[in-house]
């Protein structure tokens, strides 16, 4: 459902010790820090609905059969163990389930006393999203910014340990104030030292109690090591503009190939914000974009209504949509903003950005590309019905993001397109008003498989697709659930070729 019918805080890092099961298969958001999408290994043919479980225990729904939440993304252990995100309340209240990846079978539940920043007015519920370090350890977000470590997610016994990037005493001391005026507000990210990084929040005025430092805690970006010892820094501090008030929400961090630089959205009161480059070992500021609209040179909208994150190309580019300036005037698609590692250059932007996180795939897994482009992109390209000269026929699109085209909505130059695919199931609520028109493609993150050269996509159709890029076409598809109106949903893979993918409230695992 389109996020910008109902348009109108810092990060922490932590680190875990030893190894214990091994590298995870899926440790975050977008598989990982990158955010990239590629599936672990060849997915299995889509013919059937393996197992499905629910994400949500008390869905809410309005307007009828309309979900507004971001779920969050399950990740995947070493030797498939899924640990699932569940809503287990009507607004808040929260676990993560340790499933078997193979047959769904329930191996624990990891009880955590998080609870989400508040969201009055935004109307979409935030995500909960936990993470695996590449040492197998599970990290849960819980109350006042902690988080819980389960040394072995893969072991039924195993227990979790409580970490605070301001220290435990701290928290230990006043919990109370703690849990209701810092909140976790994104999905954790890890990278391959073993360092989560996530964003918070602050609310109220008494959040000077020194936890670090002589500073008053408040919305920004802070640092755990191994040893336990934390710093942060606030995000007014980072960009050096008052009203930057947290990171945005729903939105992972994202780090580079090397791992020397941690990429993170700042949000403004007023609706703009900054995409920052960080060095995540002093937490120094070394880059800095101020987002603005590619066709209009307006600040660009950034709101805590959607999900999509940064994505770090191959060759260090990076990615992060936006919408535009006003967000109706490119059919609220937004553009998909392009830079340069030190965001310095901005270069081609993509024709949709809304709540999307675009997914990389290498030119030699698409037949017939012969452009000079190392990787191409896969987002969702959506053409809302009714916003602007949107018409409803909406696609996934499969981009190059060096070479340009002039976009038919703007008029400005964008990534060309390289293939598209239009949603197969005609949208009865539309398609009246708007011939042709389509249900649309219901993803905040596709999986990308190298291997069989194709994406796999979530429609609000209440249909997992597979399309190649080999014929171009929608090859495989399995009904999931009932068509309906919900937020963009992550979808994922495992080890053994099975694919997870979110469609009312519940996860389905689907493979042969």
């Amino acid at each position: 459902m389109n996020r910008s019918l109902f348009l109108l805080s810092g990060l922490v890092v932590l680190a875990s010790a030893s190894a214990q099961t091994g590298a995870p298969n899926w440790s975050s958001y977008g598989r990982a820090s990158s955010h990239r999408g590629n599936a672990p290994a060849s997915t299995q043919t889509l013919n059937r609905v393996l197992w499905a479980t629910p994400v949500d225990r008390n869905p809410q729904y309005v307007f009828g059969d309309v979900l507004l939440i971001h779920y969050g993304s399950p990740v995947i252990t070493h030797n498939n163990v899924i640990c699932v995100p569940v809503k287990t309340g009507s607004s808040d209240g929260w676990v993560v389930e340790g499933r078997n990846g193979t047959n769904g079978q329930l191996l624990y539940t990891v009880a955590t006393d998080y609870s989400i920043p508040n969201y009055t007015g935004l109307g979409w519920t935030p995500s909960f999203g936990p993470a695996l370090t590449p040492d197998g350890r599970l990290l849960v977000p819980a109350a006042g910014g902690t988080l819980l470590r389960r040394d072995n997610p893969e072991s039924a016994t195993s227990t979790a340990t409580r970490l605070a990037f301001y220290g435990i005493s701290n928290f230990t001391a006043s919990r109370s104030t703690y849990t209701t005026d810092v909140k976790i507000c994104t999905p954790i990210t890890t990278d391959a030292a073993g360092n989560a990084y996530f964003g918070f929040v602050t609310f109220g005025a008494n959040m000077d109690r020194t936890p670090i430092g002589a500073a008053k805690l408040v919305s920004g970006i802070a640092r755990v090591t191994p040893t336990g010892v934390g710093t942060w820094k606030a995000c007014t501090t980072l960009v050096h503009d008052t009203d930057a008030t947290h990171p945005q929400f729903n939105c992972a961090p994202a780090i580079s190939s090397d791992g020397l630089t941690l990429y993170a959205a700042i949000k403004k009161g007023a609706g703009g914000g900054y995409l920052v480059g960080l060095d995540p070992n002093t937490l120094n500021l070394k880059y800095i974009r101020r987002l603005l609209d590619p066709s209009t040179g307006n600040e660009a909208i950034m709101t805590d209504q959607g999900s999509g994150t940064p994505m770090v190309g191959t060759d260090g580019d990076v990615y992060f949509g936006v919408l535009a300036n006003p967000h109706d005037r490119h059919n609220g698609r937004g553009f998909m903003l392009h830079f340069d590692k030190a965001l310095a250059k901005q270069k081609l932007s993509g024709s949709f950005g809304w709540d999307i996180t675009p997914s990389l795939i290498p030119s030699a897994s698409v037949p017939a590309y012969s452009g000079l482009s190392p990787y191409l992109i896969v987002t969702k390209y959506n053409n809302y019905a009714g916003f602007g000269t949107g018409d409803g026929h909406n696609r996934v699109a499969l981009l190059d993001p060096n070479t340009p085209q002039v976009d038919a909505i703007s008029g400005i130059p964008v990534m060309k397109e390289v293939q598209t695919i239009l949603g197969p199931a005609s949208d009865p609520g539309n398609a009246g008003s708007f011939p042709g028109a389509v249900y649309e493609w219901c993803i905040n993150s596709a999986v990308l498989d190298y291997n069989t050269k194709s994406a796999l996509v979530n429609s609000e159709d209440g249909h997992l697709y597979r399309w190649s890029f080999t014929t171009g076409t929608i090859t495989q598809g399995v009904l999931l659930d009932g068509p309906r109106g919900q937020a963009y949903t992550p979808t994922l893979s495992g080890p053994t070729g099975i694919v997870y993918a979110i469609n009312n409230g519940k996860l389905f695992a689907v493979g042969s």
